[in-house]
């Protein structure tokens, strides 16, 4: 049997994570769940842990990378086939983690990113200067790694065995998912973009005002063009 692993990493996400958790259950009852726990001063592992999910305790808010990347290293020690990477926030609607799943099984990539923006219903409203920021980041990583990348900031992805030792060993911390695509690029990692639907937010409010978008777009360049000029990355 495949063994599949959802990394869910989670702030502050009491309110949402026991019915994410459950959403994705009932949608993939084979896979294992396993909620990032990053240094919340709610009752998000509590919640998380009520409904059967695994729970890794960050022993304080480490960031998004670091988060994830403990999952991939968690994924990797316990012998996972695949990993899917979903939210805590239930704004990743469950039903498209069998498209990214049908993906890996089928060998189309080592990598398959969920875009909002292939296909006309992805999208909930994705606000106008985010919206900016996120098509300036895709024209740039379209021109380096020579396909049509729609949806950088995805945080809705699925990765093979491969993928996981990769990034289990490298993965950016401070905006992981634009430079993971430079870094599966470099290492000559396959992967493509596939419909999926993202929703509103039931709880809580997004960390991303319009200055921090136009603050985050500035950084990840940087930090993308840093990127290319190290050493390439190898599994």
């Amino acid at each position: 049997m495949t063994r599949i692993l959802v990394i869910l990493p989670a702030l502050n996400e009491g309110q949402s994570i026991a019915t994410t958790v459950q959403s994705i259950q009932s949608h993939i009852p084979t896979a294992d769940v396993v909620v990032i726990n990053d240094g919340s001063n709610d009752n998000t592992a509590q919640q998380a842990e009520s409904v059967g999910a695994i729970v890794l305790n960050m022993p304080y808010n480490v960031g998004i990378g670091a988060a994830v990347q403990t999952g991939f290293k968690f994924a990797a020690e316990q012998n996972y086939d695949i990993v899917v990477r979903n939210d805590g926030d239930g704004q990743h609607a469950p039903d498209g983690i069998k498209r990214l799943l049908a993906s890996i099984k089928s060998d189309a990539a080592d990598v398959v990113i969920g875009s909002r923006f292939v296909g006309e219903t992805g999208d909930y409203g994705t606000p106008l200067a985010r919206r900016m920021g996120i098509t300036i980041l895709a024209t740039l990583l379209s021109k380096i790694t020579g396909q049509k990348i729609t949806d950088p900031t995805s945080g809705f992805c699925a990765f093979n065995r491969k993928a996981i030792l990769l990034f289990a060993k490298l993965y950016p911390h401070d905006y992981p998912e634009p430079e993971a695509i430079v870094i599966s690029h470099r290492t000559g990692l396959r992967q493509i973009e596939i419909p999926v639907t993202m929703k509103p937010r039931e709880h809580g409010n997004s960390s991303i005002t319009p200055v921090r978008s136009v603050y985050y777009m500035i950084k990840v360049v940087l930090a993308i063009l840093i990127n290319l000029l190290r050493q390439r990355p190898t599994v």
